[in-house]
């Protein structure tokens, strides 16, 4: 079986969002965008990358019954977020996934730079590709 690597996969739109930003805001721009995952900014309060996930949504605005009007991002994402270089292999990311017990991960360039995103919907695809041993690649 042919193995690929992470960018060979990644979706590279990546939206990024303020820490400062309200919830709604954030949810906004998923809700816009079709995202599950927004990216949160390096500012000078937040000197490291986070993310906030559809399921950060659920766990602690829904469920907490949280108004996202008054949250601001920072108060909900994961910060500082696990990346991954571009030329992982899907298994070896799907691994770090399943042990992290995550489903986005961010990928990052030679320079640390992010340029996409990987997500356990992915490997939908990804399995249903590996069911023609990677021959049918428009399924991406």
């Amino acid at each position: 079986m042919q193995l690929t690597t992470v960018k060979d996969w990644m979706k590279d739109l990546v939206v990024f969002v303020n820490p400062e930003a309200t919830v709604n805001e954030g949810l906004a721009l998923m809700r816009h965008r079709y995202m599950n995952a927004l990216i949160v900014e390096k500012t000078e309060t937040n000197p490291e990358y986070g993310i906030v996930t559809s399921i950060d949504i659920c766990d602690k605005v829904v469920a907490q019954q949280q108004n996202p009007a008054e949250l601001k991002i920072r108060d909900i994402m994961a910060s500082p977020v696990r990346t991954v270089p571009m030329t992982m292999s899907l298994p070896e990311c799907a691994g770090l996934m399943k042990s992290l017990r995550i489903h986005h991960l961010p990928v990052v360039d030679e320079e640390g730079k992010i340029v996409g995103m990987i997500s356990a919907t992915d490997f939908l695809t990804i399995a249903e590709a590996m069911g023609t041993n990677f021959k049918e690649r428009s399924l991406r």
